[in-house]
């Protein structure tokens, strides 16, 4: 934890509680984004979490990552929300809005920009994809650091504002690089929103799709520059189709309304998406609830699905041994 005369006093405070809160056991949550109707993989990972908070006895909450309203789509709120509810997947408390949080987010760049740790960048996404490194993992690309010594300006130039990035540690520089942190257009960045959310609500262990093992990296290095607080990251297998090929939210279609079309109720989807993981036998039939008597006494069947955790810790050990 940072002391609090470096760090603002309501910052302070929410980074307490959060802390707090993860002490008193087990807290989980599920964070779609609002750009379209859940796909079975979205619906499966959001499972995968709901059982592993349940089976945790811990809590469970929704949180909607809507704060790039440009790729929001209207109704898809209450589509994510009947979707989870007609699974019987509940969440406890309020469903948090990462909109309505956007001041914190604000008062977190300043803190980390009064603190040297921001610098403005001025790449184009043409240059980035031309100067970038690739990372270890598939699609992963390594800012080179190119605007990191140049003290550019934090204002307008050429009609146009910076991107702000976090100088991140030396241990981060061969992983992902100086983070984006607010986008160019004014728009708080995913990684920047998700970590203070992480560390402030608590959340003690982020269960989610295999496709964001990519932005471990970013994150870890986000939460290294807040506080050090052990937050746990384990990940769902990708949904692939009949070819292969990971969901998108395009394919929305390949959601409930399909399954639905032929028939099959919340029981047969439930059996489908745990048996597609070996949860259970192909064919079955139960409610989330069965599902979760089922696994009371058999946890090591989601422990298999997920994985070993990833941890700031294990990162560092992996770094130092590769």
């Amino acid at each position: 934890m940072h002391s609090s005369s470096r760090f603002p006093e309501h910052l302070l405070k929410q980074l307490e509680e959060g802390q707090n809160l993860r002490k008193q056991g087990y807290r989980g949550r599920y964070a779609p984004s609002p750009t379209g109707s859940l796909h079975l993989g979205n619906l499966r990972t959001a499972l995968v979490s709901w059982l592993r908070a349940r089976l945790c006895q811990g809590v469970w909450l929704l949180r909607i990552d809507d704060l790039d309203m440009p790729r929001n789509r209207s109704g898809a709120v209450e589509s994510i929300q009947n979707d989870l509810l007609w699974l019987g997947l509940n969440w406890d408390g309020p469903v948090i809005y990462q909109r309505q949080r956007r001041g914190l987010y604000s008062s977190v760049l300043s803190y980390l920009r009064r603190q040297g740790k921001l610098y403005a960048c001025r790449c184009s996404r043409r240059l980035l994809a031309e100067t970038s490194r690739p990372g270890v993992a598939d699609r992963q690309i390594i800012y080179p650091g190119t605007c990191r010594n140049l003290n550019l300006p934090w204002g307008v130039q050429d009609q146009r504002l910076p991107s702000w990035r976090l100088r991140v540690n030396k241990e981060f520089s061969t992983t992902c690089g100086d983070v984006l942190l607010r986008r160019a257009d004014g728009y708080v960045a995913y990684h920047l929103a998700t970590v203070v959310d992480e560390l402030m609500l608590g959340i003690s262990e982020v269960v989610r799709g295999a496709d964001l093992i990519n932005a471990l990296s970013s994150q870890l290095a986000v939460k290294d520059a807040l506080d050090k607080s052990p937050v746990n990251y384990k990940h769902v297998p990708i949904f692939c189709d009949s070819q292969g090929r990971k969901l998108a939210k395009r394919d929305g279609s390949k959601g409930l309304d399909m399954l639905k079309d032929k028939g099959m109720d919340a029981s047969k989807v439930v059996g489908l998406l745990a048996g597609g993981l070996g949860l259970v036998p192909l064919g079955s039939q139960l409610s989330a609830v069965e599902l979760f008597g089922e696994l009371t006494n058999n946890t090591d069947l989601i422990d298999r699905v997920l994985g070993p955790s990833s941890s700031l810790v294990e990162l560092a050990i992996n770094q130092k041994s590769s």
